[in-house]
């Protein structure tokens, strides 16, 4: 282990991360935190307090301006990008847009998850190896679709179902840290519970860490294991559900106000 490296028994690390998109504007300032190798850790906060980009960032969807981000014993911040398109192949992402090909079916969008690792020719003429197509039928019915949406189209379903096929989709990865940029700001209330219910039983299905930036704070009591709250790109919060009392959201959403 190199001297910076973090100990083995932390999946994520990252250590004084800062962002600015504009010199002398930090969106990200000295953010320092540690992940442990599974349960759900759901991030909140005010809009445009750097949530997104902190979520980005982690795989570098973001292009971090300082700072160190240490996955499996390699700091993302400093990899070339061939190095680090291999090291995302074990990062899953679900976004808040969905990101499905629209004109492909349920079962192809879902082995879209697997490009990083099958021939090109493969991925072009849908030959796809067996154990893939299993487990894409597999993960199906784990994320509560079935295998009778397997031949639909991606813009035949609601934002739920589409959702659900998002999260089928980066499992395929077969991930060791798997990301969640607002996967409920686009769903209506009920849905939200169930997508974010069904991200909790598969953080302790797959034994991985799942990161989630989300606006409810509900939903992030009801299924995080760890809060961490932000204000103006600072860490100003982080521990469990049930130590996230009315004072301790009053400094993160800055006021009482928003309790009303």
């Amino acid at each position: 282990m190199t001297p910076t490296e973090p100990a083995s028994d932390s999946a994520l690390t990252i250590r004084h991360l800062v962002k600015e998109y504009r010199r002398g504007a930090p969106v990200l300032k000295d953010v320092s935190l540690t992940f442990a190798s599974s349960g759900v850790t759901a991030i909140i906060g005010p809009s445009g307090t750097g949530k997104s980009t902190l979520i980005r960032c982690i795989n570098r969807l973001v292009e971090p301006t300082a700072g160190e981000i240490w996955f499996e014993g390699e700091n993302l911040a400093a990899l070339p990008p061939a190095r680090l398109r291999r090291v995302r192949r074990r990062i899953g992402m679900v976004f808040q847009e969905y990101n499905l090909v629209e004109r492909l079916s349920v079962i192809e969008n879902i082995l879209t998850g697997r490009l990083g690792y099958v021939a090109f020719w493969r991925v072009w003429l849908r030959r796809f190896p067996a154990e893939d197509i299993a487990r894409a039928f597999a993960l199906l019915d784990a994320v509560g679709l079935g295998s009778d949406f397997a031949t639909r189209r991606a813009d035949q379903l609601s934002g739920g179902q589409r959702q659900r096929v998002g999260i089928a989709r980066a499992l395929m990865q077969q991930p060791r840290l798997l990301l969640a940029d607002e996967p409920t700001s686009s769903l209506d209330p009920r849905t939200s519970v169930e997508i974010m219910d069904l991200l909790r039983a598969l953080a302790e299905r797959e034994r991985i860490p799942i990161v989630i930036n989300i606006h409810n704070v509900e939903l992030a009591r009801r299924c995080a294991s760890r809060i961490i709250g932000m204000a103006q790109g600072s860490i100003v919060f982080d521990g469990a559900p049930e130590a996230l009392d009315d004072d301790r959201l009053a400094t993160i959403y800055g006021g009482e106000g928003w309790l009303q």
